[in-house]
Parts: C-alpha cells; sequence; structure tokens
C-alpha cells in the first residue's frame, strides 16, 4: 500500500497558479481565534456533497473548521459513466465573529484514499473566494499517478503576508470550491479507477486566520 503527504507553502499570486515550495516543520501556528466564533453554512452545490451527504464543524479552540463528506468520490474506467470522472464540492459559509475581528484562510488539509490503475491518474484541487471579490485563488492543486492504492493526504499553507483577509465591516460569505478528476488515461477501461475524500477514508480542515481590524 502507498501512502501520499505533501506540505507546500502557496506564495503570492492574484490570478496565476500557486507555486508550491516545501514548508518547514517550524512553521509559525495559527494565531489565537476570538471568542464568539460561529459558522452558519448558507448553501451547498456539487456533484460530492447531495443533499445530507456533508457535515461541517468548528473547531473547540475556533482556529479551523472540517468539512465531512460521505460520498465524495470521483472514478473512471469500467462501469463507471463520463459524469463521475469530475466530482465538486462548493460551499458557501458565513463565518460570525466579533465586528473587531476579521479572518483569512492560511492552510488546507485534505485526506482521501484512491485506487488508480497503472496509467491513470487523480487530482485534488480547492478554489477559495470572498463574495463578491473577483479574484479567486487556487490552493492546492495535487495530482496522483497509478499504479496507486491507498491513503493520500495533501497540507498546503500560504504565507502570512499573503493572506486575503475579508475586508473589516462588510458582510461577505465564504467559498470553497473542492473538486476531485479521475482519468482512466491509458489503463485497462474495463477497470474503474477512483479517488475519494469520504466519511471512512478522510476530510478537508480550512485553517483560520485572524486579525483584528484597525
Amino acid at each position: 500500500m502507498m501512502n501520499a503527504k505533501r506540505t507546500a507553502t502557496v506564495l503570492a499570486g492574484a490570478l496565476c497558479l500557486p507555486v508550491l515550495t516545501t514548508l518547514s516543520a517550524a512553521a509559525a501556528p495559527a494565531p489565537a481565534a476570538p471568542d464568539g466564533v460561529s459558522i452558519d453554512v448558507v448553501t451547498v452545490n456539487g456533484s460530492g456533497c447531495r443533499a445530507g451527504t456533508w457535515s461541517v464543524d468548528l473547531s473547540r479552540d475556533r482556529t479551523a473548521f472540517t468539512v465531512n463528506y460521505s460520498d465524495f468520490v470521483a472514478s473512471d474506467g469500467g462501469d463507471a459513466p463520463p459524469t463521475d470522472s469530475r466530482k465538486n464540492c462548493q460551499i458557501n459559509l458565513r463565518v460570525n465573529a466579533p465586528a473587531d475581528y476579521t479572518y483569512g484562510i492560511f492552510g488546507l488539509d485534505h485526506e482521501g484514499y484512491a485506487r488508480l490503475r497503472e496509467g491513470a491518474s487523480g487530482v485534488q484541487l480547492t478554489n477559495v473566494y470572498f463574495q463578491g471579490d473577483p479574484v479567486t485563488r487556487q490552493i492546492g492543486n495535487h495530482q496522483l499517478q497509478g499504479r496507486y492504492r491507498g491513503g493520500w493526504e495533501f497540507e498546503d499553507r500560504i504565507s502570512r503576508e499573503a493572506v486575503v483577509y475579508k475586508q473589516c465591516g462588510e458582510d461577505r460569505n465564504l467559498n470553497i470550491n473542492t473538486e476531485l478528476r479521475v482519468d482512466a488515461g491509458s489503463s485497462d477501461d474495463t477497470r474503474t479507477s477512483y479517488m475519494s475524500m469520504d466519511s471512512t477514508h478522510g476530510n478537508a480542515k480550512y485553517l483560520f486566520a485572524w486579525k483584528r481590524c484597525s
């Protein structure tokens, strides 16, 4: 069984793909969060998160939240229909916090499982943006190559200087769009390859960066 664990830093880049470099194990922890933080799920859409197959949980220290999926699986080859090769989930969240605080997302941790036949490949990627912001930032774009069978774990971190914060005093929701893609490629087309992020094998964790409004 193979396992993948990648840690990366996303450097500044508004409209281009992120540059990935190794992150030191001594990276600074997330700053303390204010009291009174809560999260409301406004909308959830996508082929990877049908009604009743997801949940969102705020951590007890309010420095992160986790999205749990129970049926987020992309597959290609074999009997899989073409529409199953790409699955996505877009979640629109309202993060409630004291008026003198704002937040951004500085890190993502994604875990899952994959079984990719020889010649197949899988991709996991995430885009994050605030409602009304014309710029969508891609934080994490990872590929697995078959032959692969086992768990995977991707960790992405943004440098503190590059974190995009919600504008103070503005009511803007946070949008997160996560995708799984599988391409059977040159593998045996009678056999299915898949990549999943479900309740059995993984989830998605998003790390807050908090700061006071000036």
